[in-house]
């Protein structure tokens, strides 16, 4: 695919395959632009969530080039990688929430790791979780919120600090479609500021209230659609 601007992503006839068995990934190759906003989509199986890894830096490839920010991963010295994470947010499938630390706590924990005043934190945090519809949960742990509820706070938490590139793993599979479009308009607003934006998804309803271009994945092979299905035609 070809997109005008900085490449913050760049795969090169990438390859994945776990020991000795076949290649999840075969031969990826494309690229995403500073301030693009793309949906990864794909049957079950696919290898979305092994390409979503690779490119959060979880993992690394059998083979290929992978670049973030203009950077070579393979080359980047090791203690290099914590910084190139720092401008990554993720919302995972599984949440990965710290149980003992409330909701406040939790999308907190960014600004507080870059040193941000506290004043700053408890001004963007709140204002944050009233957007998501948590304005009456801020204090509450993530135990006791609903899987709904703990997705929002993954969501905050993962956008809170306006990372430079955003994966996000099935961020609407836990809410109702009200709020997953509240979630994608989220995204979007976040774009607009300059972020790079990817959502695995299995919702074509969505994407279609919502469009944006598509990275479809199938059989270990990569394919690019473009915003409207009837584009492709």
């Amino acid at each position: 695919m070809h997109l005008d601007g900085e490449s913050v992503v760049r795969f090169e006839s990438v390859g994945l395959r776990y020991g000795l068995g076949a290649e999840i990934l075969q031969d990826v190759t494309f690229f995403l632009a500073a301030g693009s906003f793309h949906y990864l989509v794909g049957p079950s199986g696919a290898g979305k969530s092994s390409l979503l890894r690779l490119m959060y830096l979880a993992m690394r490839p059998s083979r290929g080039l992978i670049s973030l920010f203009g950077r070579d991963v393979a080359t980047t010295a090791r203690d290099r990688l914590p910084e190139m994470r720092r401008r990554i947010g993720v919302v995972f499938q599984d949440f990965r929430l710290l149980k003992h630390l409330s909701a406040f706590d939790n999308v907190a924990l960014p600004l507080r790791v870059a040193r941000v005043r506290e004043s700053e934190v408890r001004r963007h945090v709140e204002e944050l979780l009233v957007w998501v519809g948590l304005r009456d949960h801020m204090r509450a742990r993530p135990p006791t919120l609903s899987g709904g509820q703990q997705q929002r706070v993954a969501i905050a938490r993962a956008v809170i600090a306006r990372p430079r590139l955003l994966i996000a793993d099935e961020p609407t599979g836990n809410v109702d479609e009200r709020v997953a479009d509240r979630l994608i308009h989220l995204f979007e607003e976040l774009n607009r500021l300059g972020t790079t934006v990817v959502v695995a998804t299995h919702n074509e309803a969505l994407i279609r209230r919502r469009p944006h271009p598509v990275l479809r994945l199938e059989h270990g092979l990569l394919a690019t659609l473009p915003a409207d299905p009837q584009d492709a035609a």
